[in-house]
């Protein structure tokens, strides 16, 4: 896949209407954060894609990119899924929410104190932030993210195996790109969100 201003743009701009569609036809007030994911993830490749103008470097459109992958989606998706999980399940998911508040904390630090680079490699985009312990932030961001969808006891299951999987496969094809080709991937799964979103239903149910 060739990614490039044009491209993001494009991607972008899909994946925001996939967003709009999910909260139009979120049926309960505690789906939305999540449903509302999409937009957030198109936003982003629309911030990518001003990233791409600027040829990359250090500028806002950089720092706004790393705030959104890296502090900031490891809380929404946790907290979004603890949100929009049965009764029963929502124990379990303060886990990865602790862990994803945490991950947040330490990653918003070094954003704050560090500063963060964008390199144009080809058709793809490098990130460089100088993270401490960088294997422990990791593991605590996909624990946070995919984790808290693999526990959620719902369909999200499913979505959390897709983008475990895609995250392996971004992670083996381009281990220095991987920051902005698994958040390019991530949000293209947001079209199995909308299908959950579809499949909700329209009151809560027992458990619920």
């Amino acid at each position: 896949m060739c990614w490039s201003a044009t491209a993001d743009l494009a991607a972008g701009a899909g994946i925001a209407a996939v967003g709009v569609a999910c909260v139009t036809r979120a049926r309960r007030a505690r789906d939305i954060p999540l449903a509302a994911l999409p937009l957030l993830l198109g936003a982003h490749q629309i911030v990518e894609s001003l990233v791409w103008h600027s040829g990359g470097g250090t500028g806002p459109a950089t720092v706004a990119w790393a705030a959104i992958a890296l502090p900031l989606l490891p809380v929404w998706v946790s907290a979004g899924v603890l949100c929009a999980a049965p009764r029963h399940a929502r124990r379990r998911l303060t886990i990865p929410l602790v862990i994803g508040v945490v991950t947040a904390a330490a990653l918003t630090f070094a954003l704050a104190t560090r500063p963060v680079r964008a390199e144009i490699r080809g058709h793809t985009l490098g990130y460089v932030v100088d993270l401490a312990h960088p294997e422990l932030l990791v593991s605590g961001y996909l624990l946070a993210t995919v984790g808290s969808l693999l526990l959620s006891g719902d369909r999200l299951r499913l979505l959390g195996l897709l983008v475990g999987a895609g995250a392996l496969i971004c992670w083996a094809l381009w281990e220095l790109e991987f920051v902005s080709t698994w958040c390019g991937f991530a949000a293209v799964c947001s079209v199995a969100l909308y299908g959950w979103v579809r499949r909700r239903p329209d009151a809560p149910g027992r458990g619920n």
